[in-house]
């Protein structure tokens, strides 16, 4: 007989402690919040549904971004014209202490970030999102992506180099902007 009380806590858990992460990933990728929102909650129907076959081989996080990755992918594909980083996540983390100036300043500097990382393939933008503005490490992108290693590092750096190209400035000051 299964446990239903402990199974319904680890639930509980499980989604508290991944909710936002997923979220935010989700919300970068998308770039739209509604959708955002909506994916999250696939995701999770997902992770419930799947949590059975759940083998433990790869830690628990790393298997819910899976998962993550291939909902927002899936969401890419049906909705491919779909615009993209229009608003969203990154207004909530405006500052109320800037100058109306700096805000407008930062303000497009973002938009210009949101707009370049919009631009680049799919598996460029899901390993710019996931290493530099997650911060995951390359072993966990790899899980998440599920491809080696190497290919993370490589698509990582071909990414930058893209952003950096597009944006023809220094790609560590992007990456600021865009946490």
């Amino acid at each position: 007989m299964i446990d239903l009380k402990n199974l319904e806590s680890s639930i509980v858990a499980i989604y508290k402690n991944h909710y936002l992460d997923v979220y935010r990933f989700l919300v970068c990728f998308t770039g739209n919040q509604n959708d955002a929102e909506d994916l999250t909650q696939e995701v999770f129907i997902r992770v419930l549904k799947s949590l059975p076959s759940f083998n433990g081989e790869n830690n628990l996080k790393t298997w819910i971004f899976s998962i993550a990755k291939h909902t927002a992918v899936d969401h890419y594909r049906k909705k491919r014209f779909y615009s993209i980083f229009k608003d969203g996540f990154f207004k909530q983390l405006e500052s109320k202490e800037k100058k109306p100036d700096e805000e407008m300043e930062m303000n497009a500097m973002k938009k210009m970030v949101h707009e370049s990382v919009a631009k680049l393939k799919p598996n460029y933008r899901a390993v710019v999102i996931l290493r530099g503005i997650n911060e995951f490490s390359i072993k966990e992108t790899s899980a998440i992506l599920q491809c080696s290693e190497s290919k993370v590092k490589v698509d990582y750096h071909r990414a930058l180099k893209d952003l950096k190209r597009k944006l023809n400035m220094n790609i560590e000051e992007v990456l600021i902007h865009a946490k």
